[in-house]
């Protein structure tokens, strides 16, 4: 089983989206990746050589920031927007979408599930 940068890689699945599961990798870089190792798209993860392996940990080790230190930067990123106490931090703060997005209806996933409040009868 291959593991890279923590991270146990399915052996079922091609190595393009096998990457993918490392946080800070998507498709594109995957590909990137790859081509800079010359190992072929199509290719298993279980199929791969420990050459591969070892070519591709070491390029991902070079160039990418994953996993806890990313984890680690974006939280540090947030922590200091609201420590700032601007508008992006006082979102955060608050648990309110971020980037714009209405609230007055929708942002459920944000703000929750739905809190009843009850009505008195006059």
């Amino acid at each position: 089983m291959a593991r890279i940068a923590g991270i146990d890689l399915p052996r079922s699945k091609r190595i393009e989206i096998a990457l993918t599961y490392i946080y800070g990798i998507g498709k594109f870089s995957a590909r990137e990746i790859l081509a800079k190792a010359n190992v072929e798209l199509s290719t298993k993860t279980s199929q791969l050589t420990e050459g591969d392996v070892q070519r591709i940990r070491q390029i991902i080790d070079q160039t990418y920031t994953v996993e806890g230190d990313l984890r680690r930067e974006v939280a540090t990123n947030i922590k200091r927007l609201m420590d700032i106490a601007c508008f992006r931090g006082l979102r955060h703060r608050r648990r309110l979408p971020v980037r714009g997005q209405r609230t007055k209806t929708n942002s459920r996933t944000r703000k929750g599930p739905r809190r009843n409040t009850m009505r008195t009868k006059k």
